[in-house]
């Protein structure tokens, strides 16, 4: 299944705000800034990609189910390993 570029927008969008944001936490780093302060900007950018991962699947679920596709036709051992790979 391809994914609707037009649905993917708010994850473009998301994970475009982490590229910068991880952008950010380097910057940081290559002043010599505080350890706590580069690890708590880290985790946010963690979560905003895992948060990113999260939304493709729902997405894509989504759109299965809008285009008909019913559940019965996702591969759920796929989808189950797709899935694993985001924890």
């Amino acid at each position: 299944m391809n994914l609707d570029p037009e649905d993917m927008r708010p994850v473009i969008l998301r994970m475009k705000r982490a590229n910068g944001h991880l952008a950010s936490v380097i910057k940081m780093l290559e002043d010599g800034a505080d350890c706590e302060a580069v690890l708590t900007q880290l985790a946010a950018v963690n979560k905003a990609l895992s948060r990113s991962g999260y939304a493709i699947v729902a997405t894509g679920l989504r759109q299965c189910l809008s285009q008909g596709e019913g559940l019965g036709d996702v591969d759920a051992q796929k989808m189950e390993k797709l899935f694993l790979t985001l924890a």
